[in-house]
């Protein structure tokens, strides 16, 4: 199973959509859910499975201008992460998959400006290949770059450097 299905938001949080919010976690999560625990009880019955989970390179830390969209990937993140252990003794592969930005329709759906993107192409290929092999992959260059280029900085300098990062999609939004 590859649950690959979501939207993001963006902008300022108090200028937010409470419905477009909601809505969103109900995909990214709620439904996300739903989905991964009916395929491991099915997997885990058949002992042999493997699940992808669509994580982001946002779900490592906060995100000023798309809070609730990388707090929802942490959400993804985090369930990935240990479900990973936790299948493992019924021969079910868990894998988070964490890019950086894809083109696809999810710019135009969060109302953000991405350069720098990557193509499906560039990711589909490393996430197959990490299942069974490891907890998360990081799926393309940029993504490697990206995560861990911040890897020394600490928590609050990563949620700093993302508001920059996320004000320049956004800002756009506020003009």
């Amino acid at each position: 199973m590859i649950a690959s299905a979501g939207f993001g938001t963006s902008g300022a949080f108090l200028n937010t959509s409470i419905h477009a919010e909601v809505n969103m976690l109900q995909v990214n999560c709620l439904a996300l859910l739903q989905l991964t625990h009916h395929f491991a009880q099915k997997f885990a019955a058949q002992k042999k499975g493997g699940i992808i989970l669509m994580s982001s390179i946002v779900s490592f830390q906060g995100v000023p201008f798309a809070a609730n969209y990388a707090a929802s990937k942490a959400y993804v993140q985090t369930l990935a992460e240990a479900l990973y252990h936790e299948l493992k003794p019924y021969n079910v592969d868990v894998l988070s998959a964490a890019p950086g930005p894809v083109q696809t329709g999810f710019s135009e759906r969060a109302n953000m400006v991405m350069d720098n993107t990557l193509t499906p192409d560039q990711i589909g290929v490393p996430i197959l290949k990490a299942l069974g092999r490891k907890a998360t992959v990081l799926p393309g260059f940029l993504s490697k770059l990206l995560v861990y280029s911040l890897g020394t900085v600490p928590r609050w300098g990563k949620i700093r450097i993302m508001k920059g990062v996320m004000g320049g999609m956004t800002k756009h939004q506020r003009a």
